[in-house]
């Protein structure tokens, strides 16, 4: 049974001969045979050592069994091209013969490899993406402005009933979270200040650096990070479903702005609730920085409080206040924005909600960095 099982084993030899060298093939070159793991490992050595011989002659006349699998198999080993020489009989030939014209060869873009011309194309490619982006961007502010012109003309036919659910859903129910993070990070703060404070004699300027750290940067910046990542991704996901769903095609079709409806309420909303929460966010912070500073510096309450109003000037305050409406804005027309470049699939609704997110964090950390150049002297 052992000897039945070997000879009928696809076999392939390279043996010299007087006009080169002679590629012979012999035993069971059927699909059954050449599809077993083990007779694969044994045979894919030599076929690689016979590929590579230019002027071979191929002797397939003794392999039993051949089919259209053995025979694209050598078509791939000779680079879909026929050898130097090749023996075969009628059927082989013919097998041989319609797999060479039905192998689809790969197709090429016609320009040689080049790493450093196919990062350059990536590069182009990622370039004018980004310009229709911005182009997009740019409609859409200019889109909300005139809305925004024809709700103070006509106020009683705004969209006040949407503004007030996105009001709720992006202001309200973002306070619990917002005041969390927010006191934890107060607490983190204080305490890495108290260890170095402590080296100096310096705890008491820890009013001066949690005040001004917390109110004028750390704070509305958590609160828009926070925001970013919660209402920016609802947003999208609210109008890529919409999109999904066929429901922005109806709202074309039924002559209902998109604008009017869809993004100047949520724009509104945002606009209205990102300094509300920036200061909740802000006021959660220093309770934390509070409370750390009295266990890790014996820093009372009563004297924190005392020494705030003089440490931190008011225009810090209102400084952060105007930033986190701009931080508001940005972040619901981000939004906005790829929830409506969604295409109708799950997969577009899924990438588009991711880079809702990230495009959102990153443009609230460059609008804070211009602020802060901008307004350097104010608040000192």
């Amino acid at each position: 049974m052992s000897e039945c099982f070997l000879s009928s084993t696809p076999q392939l030899e390279i043996q010299p001969s007087g006009s080169g060298q002679l590629v012979r093939l012999s035993g069971n070159w059927g699909a059954a045979a050449l599809t077993q793991r083990g007779v694969w490992r044994e045979l894919k050595g030599p076929m690689r050592q016979a590929a590579q011989l230019s002027a071979a002659t191929w002797d397939l006349t003794a392999a039993q069994g051949f089919d259209h699998v053995a025979a694209q198999l050598l078509w791939t080993t000779w680079g879909q091209k026929k050898p130097h020489a090749l023996t075969t009989n009628d059927t082989q030939a013919a097998i041989i013969e319609r797999v060479a014209q039905l192998t689809v060869a790969p197709k090429t873009d016609g320009r040689a490899h080049n790493g450093v011309l196919e990062s350059l194309t990536k590069l182009g490619e990622m370039l004018f993406a980004g310009i229709g982006h911005a182009m997009d961007m740019l409609q859409l502010v200019g889109q909300l402005l005139l809305d925004t012109f024809k709700l103070l003309r006509r106020p009683l036919r705004g969209p006040w009933h949407d503004f007030s659910g996105h009001l709720y859903r992006m202001g309200a129910q973002a306070l619990p979270i917002t005041a969390l993070v927010g006191f934890l990070i107060g607490v983190v703060i204080a305490y890495l200040l108290a260890l170095q404070l402590r080296q100096f004699g310096a705890e008491t300027f820890i009013v001066n650096i949690l005040g001004i750290s917390l109110t004028r940067e750390l704070g509305p910046l958590l609160a828009a990070i926070l925001v970013a990542g919660r209402s920016g991704s609802a947003i999208t996901a609210q109008i890529g479903v919409m999109r999904v769903n066929e429901e922005l095609d109806a709202m074309r079709v039924m002559g209902i702005p998109q604008g009017f409806r869809l993004v100047l309420p949520r724009t509104l909303a945002l606009a209205l609730a990102m300094p509300l929460i920036s200061l909740w966010t802000t006021i959660a912070a220093l309770i934390g920085g509070i409370w750390a500073s009295d266990v890790a510096l014996d820093i009372s309450p009563a004297y924190f409080i005392q020494t705030f109003p003089a440490a931190v000037d008011v225009a810090n305050l209102w400084l952060a206040m105007a930033k986190s409406v701009v931080f508001g804005v940005a972040i619901a027309l981000i939004g906005c924005h790829w929830g409506l470049a969604v295409k109708p699939n799950t997969e577009s609704l899924g990438s588009g909600t991711t880079s809702s997110v990230v495009t959102s964090i990153t443009a609230v950390i460059i609008i804070d960095a211009i602020f802060a150049i901008i307004f350097r002297s104010v608040g000192f």
